[in-house]
């Protein structure tokens, strides 16, 4: 196993791609400052990412797991810009949106688009599912009133909507009909990324699979780029091209779907997977209990993170980080062990 080299180019995820990626995200960090005091001093920080690396080629899925905490939707986020990142660079289409103001921002916020976790606090009430699609094309002002209206109409009907139900508020839609609007919106600009931020856990399982298959259909038609973030790995397996694991604020393992599935090289992706239930009750799976509960970001443990649940942990472990290496092509892990 090889470690990534020191003088890496700048610019480059650890998994490197023949095609150009569309989103490239290089060390990524998002610290929040903890006040304290009348004056307000800056105290401790919560390192909710800690130097993330990923990229997305256009058309492709990476999904992004890890338990509840562990920084997915803070990713997601600084990604967009909706958060301003403390360190790193994203690239989208091969230009630096790093540091860009909010006016610069803007039309680049037309390639870029997400999907709640929430598809009733993520809609505004006082208005009408079709004044909710409609407002992403009135704030960039794109086309006429008529246009907009015939824009969103064809939006309803591709996500499963009818066009009849433009005018209901949100609280008229069952659970699964509010998703589908939050996906209107979405594709509303046509993007070239979507966010999606657990955008089905909230629903039953039956409402999950035509949500899911609505995505899947929707990225093959318009060629759409995702990164899907959930802590439901079956669901991930299912939509994803690539999956990195995530363990307070860091990619512990990064690799496509079948490998990550059949090969898991890192202790905690490990554990996560043999959690997932197998629909035959004629095949026993080991399963991994992790001891202990996910350590507090404000003060990760010192060494590897994981090291204060992780079964194999050596004294190495607690006191030197290691390095994201490429353990096979395509195909690296955060471990000393490997």
């Amino acid at each position: 196993m090889t470690e990534l080299a020191p003088n890496q180019a700048p610019g480059r995820s650890p998994v490197e791609t023949e095609e150009a990626p569309l989103l490239e995200v290089v060390d990524l960090k998002k610290h929040f400052p903890l006040k304290k005091g009348l004056l307000s001093r800056v105290g401790r920080k919560v390192y909710a990412v800690d130097g993330v690396s990923f990229h997305i080629k256009q058309g492709e899925t990476l999904g992004l797991v890890g338990e509840s905490g562990c920084g997915k939707s803070t990713v997601g986020r600084t990604v967009l810009r909706l958060l301003d990142p403390t360190a790193g660079s994203i690239r989208l289409n091969g230009r630096d949106i790093t540091g860009l103001s909010k006016t610069a921002m803007r039309p680049v916020r037309r390639e870029m688009q997400i999907i709640f976790q929430d598809p009733y606090s993520s809609l505004n009430p006082r208005m009408s599912a079709g004044d909710i699609v409609e407002e992403m094309l009135r704030v960039h002002g794109i086309g006429t009133a008529a246009e907009r209206r015939q824009r969103v109409a064809e939006l309803f009907e591709r996500v499963g909507l009818r066009k009849a139900q433009m005018n209901s508020f949100p609280h008229e839609f069952s659970g699964g009909q509010r998703q589908r609007i939050g996906i209107a919106r979405a594709l509303a600009l046509n993007p070239k990324v979507i966010i999606g931020d657990e955008p089905v856990s909230a629903l039953d399982v039956s409402i999950q699979a035509q949500v899911i298959n609505l995505l899947m259909d929707l990225q093959a038609e318009l060629n759409l780029s995702y990164l899907f973030i959930a802590h439901d790995l079956a669901v991930v397996e299912h939509i994803s091209h690539r999956i990195a694991v995530m363990y307070l604020g860091k990619i512990v393992e990064y690799t496509d779907k079948k490998t990550l599935f059949t090969n898991p090289q890192h202790p905690y992706t490990e554990a996560l997977l043999s959690a997932v239930p197998i629909p035959d009750p004629t095949i026993r799976r080991k399963k991994t209990i992790l001891q202990g509960d996910v350590p507090s970001p404000i003060q990760p443990p010192s060494g590897c993170h994981f090291h204060t649940r992780c079964p194999y942990a050596e004294e190495r472990c607690k006191v030197e980080v290691p390095a994201l290496k490429t353990y096979a092509p395509g195909h690296v892990v955060s471990c000393h062990l490997r």
